[in-house]
């Protein structure tokens, strides 16, 4: 090796040696990380969800806002922006456990075809500060569709599953709907 690139080459892998050090979670002086646990030290857990989300496009607070397409009868094409009540039971009084913030677009010229992208970001209880990520395809007028769970943060890191959802109100004149969702999520 060259005279002069040995030095550098020793002290590279001097540095490496302390970067390993510092991060091993084992070392009593160990402070934490930005990086996350191993996934094969962690025990894997199915953790089931159950919650309603209240989709409001009319009222005196919409909570649901066209973004693109057809505002008056929204159709292929239209696309909306969300930040929905997520709560404990079917009313809009329940117990609030979070939002349901995200998008969904129209993406069939006949029917209620949607994509979907959405966090549930949980604001109380047992997972307060974590979060869920959803995206799929739903149709509002199936019976029961299943989305998947494609991440989380928080206490669902790493997070994957599915979710049930299930239309139990919709109001086919302005747009409000209820969706009861059972999730199931396996995560560390």
């Amino acid at each position: 090796m060259n005279s002069l690139l040995r030095p550098v080459a020793l002290t590279c892998l001097f540095l490496v040696l302390i970067l390993v050090e510092a991060t091993d979670p084992n070392d009593p002086g160990y402070k934490g990380s930005l990086l996350p646990p191993a996934t094969h030290m962690l025990k894997e857990k199915v953790t089931p969800l159950h919650f309603y989300v209240h989709n409001m496009i009319c009222g005196p607070i919409p909570t649901v806002m066209p973004v693109a397409g057809l505002m008056a009868e929204p159709g292929f094409g239209s696309v909306f922006i969300m930040n929905d009540p997520l709560t404990q039971g079917p009313e809009l009084n329940s117990k609030l456990l979070g939002r349901a913030q995200g998008l969904y677009a129209f993406v069939e010229d006949k029917g209620m075809s949607m994509v979907t992208a959405v966090n549930y970001v949980f604001l109380e209880g047992k997972y307060k500060g974590s979060s869920l990520s959803i995206m799929g395809r739903s149709d509002a007028f199936d019976g029961v569709r299943e989305l998947p769970v494609v991440g989380g943060t928080g206490l669902f890191r790493l997070a994957r599953g599915y979710a049930l959802a299930k239309t139990l109100f919709l109001n086919l004149t302005n747009g409000n709907t209820i969706i009861e969702y059972d999730v199931f999520v396996i995560h560390y």
